[in-house]
């Protein structure tokens, strides 16, 4: 096994410094993370609640309430890897200045990958707190849901950072957004029962990350037993390494030439 692929302990000054720099920005991140998930809770948790009632024993605003943090924990991983990545890459070269120091490609991979987990653990928490407000999050065991939180954050910043290490320019991101994380927003849970798509869809669906993360997190808000917590938790662990080891292939390539 090519040694080079994995990370060292160096990976943490990578984490470090993009720390230092949002918390410059930190409130204004907050906000900008925090606004489009609270205009869904209030919007269609309150007035399209009114007219769906209960979904599986639970008022719409619990059962969406937990599709805004798993979708919110892929979206800001997402922006993060594929954005803020390519910043740092292209405009910056701040990945070429950490190759210049003993930080391997594998370290600042690794740096971006757990830096995006945590983002998206900071505005999971936030949402959490403000569901906790609204008490659309009734479960005392909820707090579950952050270390999930964090491993969906992992796992679409390194599935971001594939897609960010063969983009061209940051238009090639909308091919992303529309043919994969659009997609999975619709359809892996979020606003509605996966069973309630046709057969096929659901093979399909249910093989999706997004919807490992809503099955994971769903049944801590509101309170109920886990099913296959493992397999999810698997699931989404195979997803995170080969994405990892994906991206840090296709960076090497695109960095050391």
């Amino acid at each position: 096994m090519d040694m080079s692929a994995l990370p060292t302990k160096r990976f943490f000054q990578v984490w470090r410094r993009h720390l230092l720099v949002w918390k410059k920005s930190a409130a204004t991140s907050l906000m900008g993370t925090l606004g489009e998930p609270f205009l869904y809770l209030m919007g269609m948790g309150y007035g399209l609640g009114r007219f769906v009632g209960e979904i599986e024993g639970v008022s719409y605003l619990v059962y969406l309430t937990a599709g805004i943090l798993a979708a919110n924990s892929m979206n800001t991983a997402t922006f993060e890897a594929l954005y803020g990545g390519f910043t740092r890459m292209t405009r910056q070269n701040t990945f070429h200045a950490m190759l210049a120091t003993p930080v391997r490609v594998a370290d600042v991979v690794a740096g971006e990958v757990v830096w995006g987990g945590t983002k998206s653990l900071i505005s999971g928490t936030a949402i959490f707190l403000v569901g906790n407000l609204l008490g659309s999050i009734p479960s005392s065991t909820a707090f579950l849901v952050l270390p999930v939180v964090f491993l969906s954050g992992l796992v679409f910043t390194a599935m971001g950072l594939v897609v960010m290490a063969i983009a061209p320019n940051y238009d090639f991101f909308l091919y992303y957004f529309t043919l994969v994380t659009t997609p999975m927003f619709l359809f892996c849970g979020v606003f509605y029962p996966v069973d309630s798509l046709p057969q096929t869809a659901q093979l399909v669906v249910n093989m999706l990350p997004l919807a490992h993360v809503v099955s994971l997190i769903r049944p801590l808000t509101v309170g109920v037993p886990l099913e296959d917590p493992v397999f999810h938790v698997v699931a989404l662990l195979v997803y995170a390494a080969l994405a990892f080891f994906l991206a840090t292939r296709l960076l090497k390539k695109r960095l050391i030439v």
